[in-house]
Order: C-alpha cells, then structure tokens, then sequence
C-alpha cells in the first residue's frame, strides 16, 4: 500500500517519465514474441528454410548488439530525451517496414533497423527512468519497466493468436508501431533529465527539472552532489576495468551476462510455437495461448523474487532460479527421450518443463540481472560495467537465436536441452563462486569487496560468497 501512496503523491512529469518507460518495455517484450507467432506464417509465404528462420530471428538480435554498443555515447552526446524521440521515430517506421516486406533481404534489413532501436532502448530507458524518476518511487518505475516487458511478450503472444486464423503476419509484425507512437506521444512533452543537463553545464535547466520532479527536496545541494559524481566518473575507463583490483569484477559481470542467456531463455520465447509443436502440440491455440500462459507464470515468479531479494539475499535466489532451470532440463530430456510420440502425460509434462525452465529464469537470471550490474562497480565504472554486462548478453542471445533450430533439428529435443542443461550447471557454478551477497551492503562496503580481491574486509573467512551480515537493517542498493 505504500508504494500506491508514493504513486499518487508523485508529480505529473515522473508518473509520465514511468509511463514511457513501460511502453518501451512493452515495445521490447511485443517484439521478441510476435516473430515467434509471424514466424509460423513467414516460414509459409517465403519458403524459408531453418537456417533462413534463424536469421530472421537473429537479424534482430545482431542489430540489439550494435544499438547496445552505441546507446551509451548517443544518450551522453544526444540527450536521454532524444534518443528515446529517435527510438519511438525509428521503431515505428521499422516495424512497418517489417510489415511491408516482399522479399527476406528487406525483412533482414528491417528487423536489423528494428534490433538498433531495439539495442539503444536497453541502454537508455533504464538510465532516463533512473534519472528522471523521484528517489521514492525510482525502483517501482524501474520494475515496471522489467514487468512491462514481460507483459509485452504476453501481449506479443495473444496478438499472435488472434490474428493466426488468417495468417496475418504482417499486421502481426506492424501493431508494434502503436506503442511506439505513445512514447513519441509522451516523451516529445517531457525535458531531459536533470544529469544530463548538468553534464552539458546547463544548469539552469537542471534545476528547472530537478524542481519540476522533487519539489520537496533541496535542488542545490542535489544539483552539488550530482557535479561531484558527474566529476568523478570522468576518471573512470575500460582500462581500469581489465586491471586489478576491478577485473574480478568486470569478470563476474560479463559472465553473468553470458550465462544468463547462453542457458537459453530466449530460445524458450523466440521458438516456444516449435518446441511445442515438436512434443505433439498442434492449433495455433496450443502453440501460441500455451506461450502466453508460460509468461503468465514467468510474471509472477518476478514479482515473488522481487519479494524476497532484500529479504533472503541475492545469492539464494538467484542460485535458486538456476537450480529451478537445472531441474526443467532434466524434465525435458527424459520427455524427449521418452517420446517418440507425444501425448497424454508425456506432453503435459513437456509443457511443465518449459514452464520450470520460464519461471527459474524469471526468478533468478531475470529479475536479478540490473542488480548485480548496479552494484559491482564504482559510480565512475558502471556505466561500463552495465554495457560489458549487456553486451556479452547479447552475443550470447545472437549465438542461441542463430544455432537453435538447427541444434532442435540436428540434435533432437533430448539433446538440445541437454545442452542447455551443462550450461545451466555450468552457470551455476559460475554464480556459487563469483557473486557476492550483496544484501544490506552500502556501494562502499562493495567497493570494497572488490579491492579486497573478493573478499569483505570484516570477514575474517574472506569466504567470497559468504552472505552479508554486517548490516542486515542498512540500505539495500538495487
């Protein structure tokens, strides 16, 4: 209930900097469903074989990477505001071109335009929301954001569905421009943020929006403190990332990345329609509600880990969303070698495997991944660290949305999922010995960590995932 009162007390221009975040998250999560739905009927008109699916798939993917790799410059050079402007402008336009394509090389080339906007939207909405947003109600407006886009690969699915009986892929494909026009809607009204302005030395507009968003505060001292940290940051670069004492660190982000999609989720949402169709599933009702139904559950899982992070720990939920996803891929290897042909029991417990796999993931890589990218490095690094986290992301994203369908094909479900499930354990065991607990740590005390070669100072164990137990009432920073 107190969140709901913080909601209503909050100014106009910081419910509106919510609302265009979670559009965008819904912009994010409707894209990386409907190709899972067009998919079907694209394959149908273009005759597209399985390494041509692939790479309607990854062109997205590839162009996610690139617009990741420059979403940070641009949002520093540009603004935060326009480049959410740009995004809504670009992702509109694309999407239509999606719709309009008579040919795979425009498609490519589309979806590759459509990944771009896609890529600079993960840099940039998180950081204009954590900006913008008043200090109060900030993580709500951040996990709405996360919420949104699973509520968009719901939506994603559902649309899917209901224009599956006429084989609609283009409309499926170009509906992703309506939410793209109501964040242009809403963000064309809105100033940049406060930071930004004060990097660009334009002070007065800080205090303006500064003012604008937290009437109550003390808009000089804020508009100090952020000078300081914005001065401070100038000294931070990769150099110092890939150098003792922060290489640990920049190790352990970049290998989270990797594993949290290197184990697969994507494959789940970008091909669920194949996979079900491959345990004996058939009607577009089955291979696109039961989808929707899987991110239903996924949904929820967020909410319980969200729940429990400051409560439990980092550490115990994240092992345990892995364990979760450990588990589902013994479920479906023993469901594919058991199932020459599906039915009854076989395909329901395929279905709960996938739903196992959907809600580990949700419960722990999901939910905790902006966590650990917050609080592993210095002000000065991370924002670098958030990016070399997001990058090796989504290089392992490229390499699960090019090779998927033909691992499926080639190795059979029982294998592919095998696969998946050494990685998984391999994540695992990745987590267990890098990742700190983090639970009521100060960013100095983790700092600290880090220049301790991972372990606390008032640990006389130096056990590196040892959990917290200095300050369990201090402020957990997400």
């Amino acid at each position: 209930m107190s969140i709901l009162h913080d909601l209503r007390q909050t100014p106009r221009l910081g419910l509106l900097v919510g609302g265009a975040a979670a559009t965008v998250g819904v912009i994010y999560g409707y894209d990386m469903s409907n190709i899972a739905g067009a998919l079907l009927f694209i394959t149908k008109q273009f005759n597209l074989t399985t390494s041509q699916q692939e790479l309607v798939t990854t062109a997205v993917v590839a162009g996610e990477v690139l617009g990741a790799l420059v979403g940070g410059w641009l949002s520093n050079r540009l603004g935060r505001k326009a480049c959410m402007v740009g995004l809504a402008v670009g992702y509109a336009l694309f999407a239509v071109l999606s719709a309009m394509s008579n040919d795979v090389p425009t498609l490519l080339i589309a979806r590759l335009l459509l990944g771009l906007t896609i890529g600079v939207s993960v840099v940039v909405v998180p950081v204009f929301v954590a900006e913008s947003a008043p200090a109060k109600v900030r993580g709500a407006l951040l996990v709405a954001y996360q919420v949104a886009t699973v509520i968009g690969i719901i939506v994603g699915y559902v649309a899917a569905y209901a224009l599956a009986g006429t084989g609609s892929w283009r409309w499926m494909l170009g509906l992703a421009a309506v939410p793209a026009v109501i964040v242009l809607a809403i963000v064309i009204k809105l100033p940049d943020t406060a930071r930004w302005y004060m990097m660009r030395g334009r002070t007065a507009e800080a205090r303006r929006t500064l003012s604008a968003i937290e009437p109550d505060s003390d808009v000089e001292a804020e508009l100090a403190e952020m000078q300081r940290a914005i001065s401070e940051e100038r000294g931070g670069g990769l150099r110092e990332m890939f150098r003792t004492p922060y290489l640990r660190a920049t190790v352990f982000v970049v290998g989270l990345g990797f594993f949290i999609q290197i184990t697969g989720i994507n494959a789940v949402v970008y091909y669920s329609p194949r996979i079900f169709e491959a345990m004996g599933f058939s009607g577009n009702a089955a291979l696109l509600l039961l989808p929707a139904a899987v991110q239903v559950a996924a949904l929820f899982a967020v909410f319980v880990s969200l729940s429990l992070v400051d409560r439990l720990g980092r550490r115990p939920v994240l092992l345990t969303g892995i364990g979760m996803m450990v588990l589902a891929n013994v479920l479906l290897v023993g469901v594919f070698m058991a199932g020459q042909n599906f039915g009854g029991l076989l395909t329901v417990l395929g279905f709960l495997g996938v739903l196992l796999f959907t809600v580990g993931f949700t419960f722990g890589f999901g939910a905790l991944v902006w966590v650990y990218a917050g609080e592993s490095f210095p002000s000065r690094l991370r924002s670098l660290g958030a990016s070399a986290m997001l990058t090796s992301d989504l290089v392992a994203n490229v390499l699960v949305a090019a090779f998927f369908l033909t691992m499926l094909q080639r190795l059979g479900g029982a294998g592919t999922f095998a696969v998946f499930g050494v990685l998984a354990i391999l994540g695992f065991m990745f987590v267990r010995k890098f990742a700190p607990e983090t639970k009521g740590r100060q960013l100095e005390e983790i700092q600290q960590f880090w220049e301790n070669g991972g372990k606390w100072p008032d640990d006389e164990a130096g056990t590196p995932a040892g959990p917290s137990v200095k300050n369990d009432e201090a402020a957990a920073i997400r």
